[in-house]
């Protein structure tokens, strides 16, 4: 059996040589960028959101960025995170249009509903309960869950 003979100075060397072939080179190594979502895949997130007319959207500072209209008719800055695609706007949107809210309220048993609004984070409508009373119903802007009934 032969045994392998080492100075010093070439002990380190094999050493070193064998750490090197170890670690992946630099150019194989995962870029950020390159795992971040396209600008296609971006769209297609805000649109499913609820958002139209995305003007101007750019990757700047890591994260997309545009200005759209949100399902509520609002125009807001947004920011989409590439790498788990979390939304954030510059002022509190909902998911819902004027016509989500008309469907939500009818569905839960109102008629005559008019005067629907978003307003400082929560939708505002006018309706007619079943009992014939006319209301203000508030419904929370991410879930349309009706929060607040009062009569008119």
């Amino acid at each position: 059996m032969q045994t392998l003979s080492f100075t010093r100075p070439s002990r380190k060397l094999w050493l070193l040589s064998l750490a090197l072939a170890a670690t992946p080179p630099l150019a194989q190594a995962q870029d950020p960028a390159k795992a971040a979502m396209t600008e296609p895949q971006v769209r297609a997130l805000l649109t499913e959101k609820g958002y139209t007319r995305m003007d101007d959207l750019d990757f700047e500072d890591g994260m997309w960025e545009t200005d759209a209209t949100s399902a509520d008719g609002n125009r807001v800055d947004v920011r989409v995170n590439p790498a788990n695609g979390d939304i954030k706007a510059e002022a509190l949107v909902s998911n819902f249009s004027e016509n989500d809210i008309k469907a939500k309220l009818a569905a839960a048993g109102y008629s005559k509903v008019h005067d629907v609004d978003f307003d400082d984070g929560m939708w505002k409508a006018e309706a007619e309960r079943a009992d014939g009373n006319d209301v203000e119903v508030h419904l929370d802007a991410t879930s349309g869950a009706i929060v607040h009934v009062e009569n008119d």
